[in-house]
């Protein structure tokens, strides 16, 4: 382990990590989606619209398949997250902030949204927000799962935005 020294009286901090946040936003962005959507209201699978409807137990299982294969993703960008943050945090230095962590989480967790319903729902047709409501509302639940996703990544980056232009000093004490 390296040794590490406080910053002087009066220095700017190392800001925070916000690609730390947001690979864990994408992560949990993506845990909710498949523990929420997925597995508890049921709503959808990875494939169901791919034709693979889960209407069958072959088909069931393709989509577990699927499912499990897309929460592996999402535990990657978390794991991956994490290392991220505690490579800085190991720096005494560094400037640690709940609200910082809060937007940059925000964020991604808006991004996973908006990448994945553009691309999974809109682009490729895999699956459907909402499979159980009438096809001719699925548009309206997709269009809600984007509006939602952009008001996450929004209200994530103007709060960050507003954090990072707050100048963050060194906590006096002994050097």
């Amino acid at each position: 382990m390296q040794p590490t020294r406080d910053a002087p009286s009066g220095a700017s901090l190392p800001p925070f990590p916000v690609s730390a946040g947001i690979l864990l936003g994408l992560g949990l962005g993506g845990f909710f989606d498949g523990i929420v959507l997925h597995q508890l209201l049921q709503w959808h699978h990875m494939l169901t619209s791919a034709g693979y409807p889960a209407d069958t137990l072959h088909n069931l299982k393709v989509n577990t398949l699927a499912d499990g294969l897309f929460h592996a993703s999402t535990y990657v960008f978390v794991v991956w997250g994490l290392v991220v943050l505690w490579r800085k945090a190991r720096l005494r230095h560094f400037k640690w902030s709940a609200a910082l962590l809060l937007a940059s989480i925000l964020m991604g967790f808006g991004i996973f949204n908006l990448v994945e319903g553009i691309i999974n729902h809109q682009i490729l047709g895999l699956h459907h927000v909402n499979e159980t409501a009438p096809r001719h509302q699925w548009l309206y639940w997709d269009l809600g799962f984007l509006a939602w996703g952009a008001a996450m990544l929004l209200a994530g980056w103007m709060m960050s935005r507003r954090l990072r232009d707050k100048p963050h000093q060194a906590a006096p004490g002994p050097h």
